[in-house]
C-alpha cells in the first residue's frame, strides 16, 4: 500500500529519471537480476508476514518459566 502513496508522488518524468539514472550505475546487464532479486524478497517479505498472521494466540502464550532473581539467596 506504500507503493501507490509513492506512484501518486511521482510522474512518468520522474520514473524515467530514475530509471535512467539506475541504468548508468548498474548498467543493462545488471538491471534484470536487479529486478529479480527485488521481487524474490518482496515475495519472500509477504510470505512471512502472511505466516506471522496466521499463528493462533494458544501457540505464542506458552508457559515460560521467569528468571531467577540476580543476588541469588543466602
Amino acid at each position: 500500500m506504500a507503493y501507490l502513496t509513492l506512484a501518486a508522488w511521482l510522474g512518468g518524468s520522474e520514473l524515467l529519471i530514475i530509471l535512467a539514472i539506475l541504468l548508468l550505475l548498474f548498467g543493462g546487464s545488471k538491471l534484470p537480476s536487479l529486478a529479480k532479486g527485488l521481487g524474490q524478497s518482496v515475495r519472500e517479505f509477504k510470505k512471512a508476514s502472511t505466516t506471522d498472521d496466521e499463528v493462533k494466540p494458544d501457540e505464542t502464550k506458552k508457559a515460560v518459566t521467569p528468571p531467577a532473581p540476580p543476588g541469588g539467596s543466602n
